[in-house]
């Protein structure tokens, strides 16, 4: 098999949740240990950085992965769901895993994966494992797929946790309140190993504090420590902090949502530093400038064209779309086009409530099964005073969008990980 025919039996073979979505969740750890023991336990040949959360893992992941290459460990990365090319779940110093590991690993092992019914995240954190290993990584920062308690990630033995923040998405697998999502998150929480929470809730709060103290693990509260004292933006959309250790640092990543994250990275590196990582104030200063190029991060409130301005961003749930909202409503603009999709398992009526009534809609669908159709998006926004019409896909929402756009307005790409996917896929056509 090719590389194209390999992710093709992937997808098929193995369930894809990014297409497919619950019919490809699978709990518990069964099928994770045999397929961990099978290929020799390859997790505990480096050190590891665990990341989970509702909103913010993937940044996080990113930016702290940026910090530990700009320091000169050999850094692995592996992050889900990937926006053009399958390969980005897993990279090296940036560099995302070969074409040929990928067909190696299905054609070598297939004979033993294949009665396990591996899900795709089972199967793609094994290959990934596997991949750091053999290529000798340094550390690893490992971002949880969904939840924490039975991610297949929650095997490894980390240096650290981190855990962004809680909201809701994902219900009919983590639960319907706050705190009973906050439990699977902190199932990632290891006996005597620091944990870093960004962001808490009075429900959630609780949850982690007894998580950690009945795993003796050092907790810290990022938004207690306060590293950041203030953020500001720089005419090209970059963040500029002014923290408790550095003045004037320059964040890539200009999203609204930055400077919690930026609180929880910063809490991060120090608890890394006093664990005995060797990262002063220029890696640091070269990871969150240089995190985009460094890690091949995309689709955080990402500036692809101008004039008209073209943005797109990722966030997906309540708590990413009210980022968004805020930052939408800063800018310079003369009217605002908004293209939305959405997927069929999100609380799609709470992100519609939070979007504004005054902009112009271009509602879409994403190239997935789970994507909700356009003409079902365009009903329900309907009963939030949100007016425009439907459009089969992105490219042909986007070529409506910029029909009817002057160079002064400002086009918004968003709902979903897949809108931005497809969006993307217009601009590297060739990954």
């Amino acid at each position: 098999m090719n590389y194209s025919e390999t992710l093709t039996y992937l997808y098929n073979s193995a369930p894809l949740f990014q297409h497919i979505g619950k019919d490809a969740y699978k709990e518990g750890l069964t099928n994770t240990h045999l397929l961990d023991e099978y290929f020799g336990h390859p997790h505990h040949k480096f050190r590891t950085i665990h990341v989970a959360g509702t909103n913010g893992k993937g940044s996080c992941s990113h930016t702290i992965a940026a910090v530990l290459q700009a320091a000169g460990y050999k850094t692995g990365l592996y992050t889900s769901p990937h926006l053009i090319d399958f390969r980005e779940r897993i990279r090296v110093d940036g560099q995302p895993i070969s074409q040929e590991f990928v067909v190696d690993f299905v054609e070598q092992h297939r004979a033993f994966f294949e009665p396990l019914h591996p899900s795709f995240f089972e199967l793609t954190t094994a290959m990934a494992f596997l991949y750091f290993a053999q290529e000798e990584v340094d550390i690893a920062v490992i971002e949880v797929g969904l939840g924490g308690r039975l991610d297949c990630t929650n095997i490894i033995h980390p240096d650290l946790c981190v855990i962004t923040n809680i909201s809701f998405d994902h219900v009919q697998f983590l639960g319907d309140t706050l705190a009973k999502i906050a439990t699977e998150k902190a199932g990632i929480i290891k006996p005597q190993i620091p944990v870093v929470i960004g962001e808490t809730t009075p429900e959630t709060k609780p949850v982690f504090q007894q998580q950690a103290v009945e795993m003796q693990a050092p907790i810290h509260f990022a938004e207690e420590e306060h590293f950041v004292q203030q953020r500001e933006y720089t005419q090209e959309g970059y963040c500029l902090y002014q923290t408790t250790n550095y003045s004037n640092l320059i964040g890539e990543l200009g999203g609204f949502c930055q400077e919690k994250n930026t609180n929880t990275i910063l809490s991060a590196l120090h608890c890394l530093k006093q664990a005995g990582y060797h990262i002063d104030e220029s890696h640091i200063r070269k990871g969150f400038s240089n995190v985009c190029k460094l890690t091949g991060l995309m689709g955080r409130w990402q500036r692809l064209e101008e004039h008209p301005a073209l943005i797109c961003d990722t966030g997906h749930n309540v708590g990413g779309i009210s980022y968004i909202v805020q930052q939408l409503a800063i800018q310079k603009y003369n009217k605002l086009h908004m293209i939305i999709g959405m997927v069929n398992d999100k609380d799609i009526s709470g992100v519609l409530k939070l979007l504004p009534s005054d902009a112009a809609y271009y509602f879409t669908q994403a190239s997935v099964q789970r994507a909700l159709p356009a003409e079902k998006v365009k009903e329900l926004a309907q009963t939030f005073s949100l007016h425009g019409e439907a459009y089969p896909d992105v490219q042909s929402a986007l070529t409506a969008a910029k029909e009817k756009a002057t160079a002064e307005d400002l086009i918004f790409v968003g709902g979903s990980s897949f809108i931005v996917a497809d969006l993307l896929k217009m601009y590297h056509p060739h990954q």
